[in-house]
């Protein structure tokens, strides 16, 4: 691992593998550089330098308080300086409204890879207060309440699904991570319609989503297509369930990029 320091002292942990054009891999709730690695080998498959990142409160990084989502614009642009500015970025779920809230504000991006970035754009939105009420349960030493109320609340898992993912060795993994779906739920509030300075970003951006994916997420690209015509709606075949196949997803990237 190395780390890249952000604007307010957070040490933001990232992996490097590859050589060649960086692509950075930005994850989406629950998810660390960890998740990453499929993606990040097929990109250097393809001859892409792939960078994986810990976002604050997440594996390997720190977190500093307060919270707001501009801090986490300033913890990617520290990623990116690092590895040599002007890279392109891959975001998934959250972290690609993570990633295209970064380009508006600035970030060394040079193309931007939406995939099933989860806009709501003012329907069905969570409670505004469902933010204050996980970090009360982090607060109070129930952080395992915190990642289920996330999931019911700020996803819209079924409470079959959210009963399987509790009894699964996969719910242990998670409950250290509830600080930063505190974090995704203020980040999903602040940006549930992308402004018009998100809209409008100047650098090449390709919004990607599965042939078979969840309806609010199907619901989510057109509208974010149709806001931004100067991007490029891409529906990748191998991917689905809001899962975005490696494979198919690193073909379209170097559709898009040349491989130096």
């Amino acid at each position: 691992m190395l780390y890249a320091d952000s604007a307010d002292g957070t040490r933001i942990a990232f992996d490097q593998t590859g050589h060649g054009t960086p692509v950075v891999i930005v994850g989406g709730a629950f998810s660390t550089a960890d998740a990453g690695a499929p993606l990040a080998a097929a990109l250097k498959a393809a001859g892409f330098q792939a960078v994986t990142v810990d976002r604050r409160a997440r594996g390997k990084s720190t977190d500093t308080s307060p919270y707001s989502p501009r801090r986490e614009v300033e913890d990617l642009t520290a990623v990116l300086n690092a590895v040599g500015g002007d890279a392109a970025v891959l975001g998934h779920s959250s972290g690609a409204m993570l990633a295209l809230l970064a380009a508006a504000e600035g970030a060394p991006i040079s193309h931007l890879f939406l995939s099933e970035p989860p806009f709501l754009f003012g329907e069905g939105e969570p409670s505004i207060d469902l933010p204050q009420r996980l970090q009360s349960l982090v607060d109070s030493g129930n952080p395992a309440d915190a990642v289920t109320t996330f999931q019911r609340e700020g996803i819209g898992l079924p409470e079959a699904f959210i009963e399987q993912i509790q009894a699964s060795p996969m719910f242990d993994s998670l409950v250290p991570l509830a600080q930063s779906a505190v974090y995704d739920a203020l980040l999903s509030q602040a940006v549930s319609t992308p402004t018009a300075a998100m809209a409008q970003v100047s650098v090449p951006v390709t919004i990607l989503r599965g042939i078979t994916t969840y309806p609010v997420i199907m619901d989510a690209t057109e509208k974010l297509a149709r806001r931004m015509p100067q991007a490029v709606l891409v529906t990748v075949p191998e991917s689905h369930d809001h899962s975005p196949d490696p494979t198919g997803t690193v073909r379209e990237i170097r559709r898009r990029i040349p491989v130096q």
